[in-house]
Formats: structure tokens, C-alpha cells, sequence
């Protein structure tokens, strides 16, 4: 009982502290974002996004699932770590030198939309970063193996506030993309000097194929996994990129941004405690279950209204914050923000799945969601870029029923149970929807526009929690009432 309370308290302490990593960061980024999207061009966007796209295919390859193992191990030692941390920069090395070379031929394939010089630069100098995420990489590993959540919220601060300085004087001085370039790189560097020095880990000269062999048994299904997910997501930049133009691409991707800015900070937060909780309850079922339904219910609780409300505000939100030259962001945001709401279904079934062991599911319903999804994509491409945005949705919904299917048999979670859990909070968010959009289709200031739609969707869906008394919000209140209580009594 006292080890359940140890790790009870830990996965909360290690929710708060993700949470304030993730918002803090984000909120600097958010402000960051707007700044930048005012000063630079959107073809400046459109040619790191398909940049992005190539470093972070190499990024998965060069993680190639070893952080995941290394969390999901039992008795991972030293030795492992080290192992990992060598194996990661050798990798990164080859594929640098890949991506140096291959930079000509990348930049050839899009020449029609951008200047070739400036993106074999671009990528070349993007593509350093490979071994400064094999490095970050099993730094965050240990970090979160040990649950010390708090140190990762320090080191995304101070790399983020430091690179946002960085990025947004660049921009001023008129350097266009590499802005958003040193923006990338400074952040991730001063985020692993920062880890650096708070972790205690440090490798040791050894390495064991045997380790390495172990590792990657379990490994290589999460990794390849996670590259399906990545070469699927980012296969509609590259269609867009090819198909359409930089500037539609980047449209596409400011209006992803912002939904996916939410997801990140709520589903984000709560994905990353999950799993090394989770992973240490895995040889108790009942256990796990129970967790995963708590992690479904809060998160959809939290995430599905704002999403739901940030769709109904796109008008006002992208012509007050980008002004009216991202105005084709407007309809295509619209959209995608439902294309994030049942994320807490299929993210955290997934993180179950991983946390028991069983990375040979993961990859089969990796694989199963990514061809239905490629199938979607390619029936979408003749209509435009909103169609692809609508396939998204679409496809995302369907993702969610996949990856809910597998816990019916390892928990006995069924996905008819899933949905009961989300009905609620998923019904108020429509009707909060319902009544906040028609308010974007009058003819008032944009400004007193979002502040109405803002008000009357929280008072919506507050309201409607109290009256219907869901169970996710008095668990939250509870929470909040016990940490105050604490807060108070500490200071008495």
C-alpha cells in the first residue's frame, strides 16, 4: 500500500510538474509564434516544415525506440544506458552524412517552390541536430524512468526562452528562415547542456551487443511504429509541399499548430507520466486498467472542450493573432481541431499497450491505422488542400477505434467501455460548440468577437459539468481542493 501511495504521489507530482513544463513552454512558444509569423513570410514556414520533415524521420531512426526500452525495462542499469548512448551517436553519424549528401537531390525534388541553395544550407545545418538528440534522448529516458519530471520542466524553460530570444532577433534583423532554424537548433542544445548537468547519469567507456540485442527485442516494434506514425504524418506535408505550394503547406501547418499546441500540453502531459507509472503496474491488471480509464476520462475531460471551443474561435483567434495574410489558416483550422479530440482514446490505449510489454501489437495496429490512413490520404489529394484536412479527421477517428480494440483482451477494457467514459465529456463540447460558433458569423469587432465566444463557451461547459454532476470534474476539483489543502497547511 505504501509503494502504491510512493508511486501515486510521484505520477501526480509528475503530472504537475509536466503540465507546467509543457504549458510554460509553450505558452513562451505560443507568444514566440505569433511574433515571428508577423515578421516572416509564409513560404519562410513552408520550407523548414518540409525540412522538418526529413530531420524528424532521421530524429525516430536515431531514438529507433531505445528510449521507450529503456524506460519499459525492469532492471535497466548503467550499462544499458551506455550502451544505448553510443549506439544512438553512431547512428546519427551515418545518417548525417546521408543527409548531407542526399541535400542536392532533396532540393532538386521541390526546386519549383524553393530557392535549392537555401534549403541544401537549411538541411544541412538542420541535420546536426541528430546528435543532439541522441544525446537528449536517453538523458530523458533516465529522467523519466526515475520520474524526476521536474528537472525536464527547468531545462525546456531555459531552452526555450533562449532560443526564442535568439530566434525572434534574427527575424528582426531581417535573416528570414534562419530564424526559425536557430530557433530549433538553440533549443534543443540548451536543453540537453541544462540536462547535463541536473542529471546524475553519466556514460561509462562500455558497450554490450548483448544489452543492445536485449533492448532492441522490444524496441524495434515501438520504433518502427513510431516511423509509420511519422512517415504518415508528415506524408502530407511532403504531398502538400509537392502537389500545392510552400504557402498552402504552410497554412496547412499553422492551422495544425495550434490544435496540436493544446494536445500537446494536456495529452502530452499526461502521456508522459503514464507510461513509466503505468509500466511499473504492469503485472497487475486491474491495476492498469484502472489507471488508463482515470487517464481517458481527465484528459478527455480537459482536451475535447478545447478543442471543440478553439474550433469555434478560429475566425477571431487567426486574424487578431497572425493577421489577415493567414486568413486561409481560418477554414483549414476549423477543421483540424477535430482531428485531435479523440487523442486521450487512441495515445493512451497505445501507451497501455507498450507499458505491458506487447510492442508486437503496437506495431500491428501502427501498421493496420497507417494504411487505412494512406488510403484516406490518396482519395483526398484531387480536392484540395481542405479535403486533406477532412481526411485527417477522419482518419484520426478511426485510429482511435483501432487502437482501443487490443485492451478488450490485455485489460478488459472494451472499447464500448471507452466510450461511455468520453460520452460526456464529448456531448458537452459539441453543445458548447453549438452555441459559441453562430457568434463568429455576426458582423462585430473581432476582438469583442473572441472575448464573447471565450466566455459563454466556459460558462457552457462548466455549467453543464455542475448540473449533470460528471464525475471528471469533481475528481479535478478534488485534486485541486487536496493540493491547496496541502499548500495551506505547509505554509501554516
Amino acid at each position: 500500500m505504501k509503494e502504491n501511495g510512493s508511486l501515486k504521489a510521484k505520477t501526480i507530482s509528475g503530472v504537475i510538474w509536466k503540465f507546467g513544463e509543457r504549458v510554460s513552454a509553450q505558452a513562451v512558444n505560443f507568444i514566440v509564434s505569433i511574433i515571428l509569423a508577423r515578421l516572416l513570410l509564409p513560404e519562410d514556414y513552408g520550407l523548414i516544415a518540409l525540412v522538418t520533415v526529413f530531420i524528424t524521420i532521421c530524429n525516430k531512426i536515431v531514438v529507433s525506440g531505445f528510449a521507450t526500452s529503456l524506460i519499459q525495462k525492469k532492471d535497466a542499469d548503467n550499462l544499458d544506458f551506455s550502451t544505448v548512448f553510443y549506439f544512438s551517436l553512431a547512428v546519427a553519424a551515418i545518417l548525417y552524412a546521408g543527409l548531407f549528401f542526399a541535400a542536392p537531390f532533396i532540393a532538386e525534388f521541390y526546386s519549383a517552390e524553393s530557392a535549392p541553395e537555401l534549403f541544401i544550407q537549411v538541411i544541412r545545418v538542420m541535420g546536426l541536430n541528430l546528435f543532439i538528440i541522441a544525446v537528449n534522448s536517453v538523458q530523458q529516458a533516465y529522467v523519466s524512468r526515475t520520474m524526476q519530471f521536474r528537472k525536464f520542466f527547468f531545462s525546456t524553460i531555459i531552452g526555450t526562452v533562449v532560443s526564442a530570444v535568439a530566434g525572434i532577433a534574427l527575424a528582426y534583423m531581417g535573416k528570414g528562415v534562419w530564424a526559425l532554424v536557430a530557433q530549433n537548433m538553440i533549443l534543443a542544445v540548451v536543453n540537453g547542456i541544462v540536462l547535463w548537468f541536473m542529471v546524475k547519469w553519466r556514460p561509462q567507456l562500455k558497450f554490450s551487443f548483448k544489452r543492445l540485442k536485449t533492448l532492441y527485442s522490444y524496441g524495434w516494434k515501438i520504433f518502427v511504429a513510431s516511423l509509420i506514425k511519422i512517415l504518415y504524418t508528415d506524408l502530407r506535408s511532403l504531398v502538400i509541399g509537392k502537389v500545392y505550394t510552400a504557402a498552402d503547406l504552410a497554412f496547412y501547418n499553422k492551422a495544425q499548430s495550434f490544435p496540436q499546441l493544446i494536445d500537446t500540453n494536456v495529452e502530452g502531459t499526461i502521456d508522459s507520466v503514464l507510461f513509466p507509472a503505468i509500466s511499473k503496474k504492469q503485472s497487475n491488471v486491474d491495476d492498469m486498467r484502472a489507471m488508463l480509464r482515470r487517464a481517458i476520462k481527465t484528459t478527455s475531460y480537459i482536451l475535447m472542450p478545447l478543442l471543440a471551443g478553439l474550433s469555434a474561435v478560429a475566425k477571431p483567434f487567426i486574424i487578431i493573432l497572425l493577421t489577415d495574410k493567414w486568413a486561409e489558416s481560418i477554414p483549414l483550422m476549423q477543421i483540424l481541431s477535430f482531428s485531435f479530440i479523440f487523442a486521450p482514446v487512441e495515445l493512451e490505449n497505445l501507451q497501455a499497450i507498450k507499458a505491458i510489454g506487447r510492442s508486437d501489437i503496437a506495431l500491428k495496429v501502427e501498421i493496420i491505422k497507417k494504411v487505412a490512413g494512406v488510403l484516406i490520404l490518396i482519395a483526398s489529394i484531387p480536392f484540395g488542400v481542405t479535403a486533406i484536412a477532412i481526411g485527417m479527421v477522419i482518419s484520426t477517428t478511426l485510429s482511435a477505434i483501432i487502437n482501443a480494440i487490443p485492451n478488450k483482451k490485455l485489460l478488459g477494457y472494451t472499447f464500448k467501455m471507452q466510450l461511455k467514459d468520453i460520452l460526456p465529456s464529448l456531448i458537452m463540447s459539441l453543445v458548447m460548440f453549438g452555441a459559441v460558433y453562430p457568434i463568429s458569423l455576426l458582423n462585430i469587432n473581432v476582438w469583442l468577437m473572441l472575448v464573447i465566444q471565450v466566455i459563454v463557451g466556459a460558462v457552457i461547459y462548466v455549467a453543464l459539468s455542475a448540473i449533470f454532476k460528471v464525475e471528471s470534474f469533481r475528481y479535478i476539483l478534488s485534486l485541486i481542493k487536496g493540493l491547496l489543502l496541502k499548500k495551506s497547511k505547509k505554509s501554516e
